[in-house]
């Protein structure tokens, strides 16, 4: 009897040392986990972060906290997450920007793929086209037209050199075939306040930089960079449906952690971010921004990370190479 009781003990104590980490990630989290967001606060990355975060300590009953590490588009903040353990108490809102832009602009930063483990798509807003509502121009086709009409080029902002929004304008000036001349400014606000001050005729931001603007009636939206009309906008077409199928692009954020997180706790976290995320009443807040959000499972979202980067890579490196 004490035989077969040391062999069953023995037995129980191999399975529990083969396995710790089912164990642990059943238990998680058992204390605070921190939210790294590598933006200012009130943007989209910090907007979905916080919803996120709120949401996931009501359900784990433990503190999320998010910690706001600005800089470098995006960089600085992943870079404070990179070499922690992948245990899921130190986490940050990646995204196009940081993790797609950045990577492909700045040498030597990270890799984005074998330096992270990506969790969940957060979301994010399109891009939208503006002009200064006293303009004469009502749509793309106008748009362009205008611009041709322009000898020395027509003048736009984005946020930022190699930004999203100044990817579109890029791709947008190469498909038209028409001249652009970029006007580089540090973030939408500065650009939607020149373009309202008639400093600039259009710029091309994220839809929640804008939002507020083209419900006031200062400025015109042109045509967004979404795949279908956004529900709260359903006056401004796509510009799919403007003629031009290829701007279809949305800044998009998302959740990641040091690389090497364990596959059953990323499909945890994951699971929980888009029950969280299709809320109706997180819905209704982020519609007015334009803001979707995403409902693709941890394989998916892998998938589609790695296509974001052979897709843009190219164009940044171009944009890079052709700079002044």
């Amino acid at each position: 009897m004490f035989y077969f009781f040391r062999r069953w003990a023995l037995a129980l104590g191999a399975l529990v040392w083969l396995t710790p980490t089912s164990w642990a990630q059943n238990e998680w989290p058992t204390k605070s986990v921190r939210l790294v967001v590598p933006y200012v606060p009130g943007g989209g990355a910090d907007t979905l972060g916080r919803m996120a975060s709120n949401h996931l300590s009501k359900v784990y009953k433990q503190p999320f906290v998010i910690d706001n590490r600005a800089g470098a588009g995006g960089v600085i903040g992943s870079q404070a997450v990179l070499k922690l353990p992948p245990d899921g108490y130190n986490l940050v809102v990646s995204g196009i920007g940081s993790h797609v832009i950045a990577p492909a602009t700045l040498s030597n930063v990270y890799d984005p793929l074998r330096d992270f483990t990506h969790i969940a798509l957060l979301g994010g807003p399109p891009l939208v086209l503006v002009v200064n509502a006293e303009l004469p121009i009502k749509d793309v086709k106008g748009f362009v037209q205008y611009a041709n009409a322009q000898a020395n080029g027509l003048s736009w902002g984005s946020p930022g050199l190699g930004t999203h929004g100044h990817l579109i304008g890029e791709l947008l000036a190469q498909t038209a075939k028409i001249n652009l001349v970029h006007v580089n400014y540090r973030g939408g606000a500065g650009a939607m306040g020149d373009l309202m001050g008639n400093q600039i005729p259009a710029a091309i931001v994220t839809f929640s930089s804008a939002s507020s603007h083209i419900k006031s009636g200062r400025i015109r939206a042109l045509a967004v960079t979404s795949a279908k009309r956004l529900s709260a906008y359903p006056e401004i077409p796509t510009f799919a449906e403007s003629g031009y199928p290829n701007l279809n692009a949305t800044t998009w954020f998302s959740l990641s952690g040091p690389a090497g997180m364990p596959k059953d706790l990323v499909d945890k976290i994951n699971a929980e971010v888009r029950r969280g995320l299709q809320a109706p009443s997180v819905q209704a807040q982020l519609a007015f921004e334009g803001i979707e959000t995403g409902t693709l499972d941890a394989n998916t979202f892998n998938a589609f990370f790695k296509t974001e980067i052979d897709r843009w890579t190219p164009l940044v490196r171009s944009v890079e190479k052709n700079k002044p």
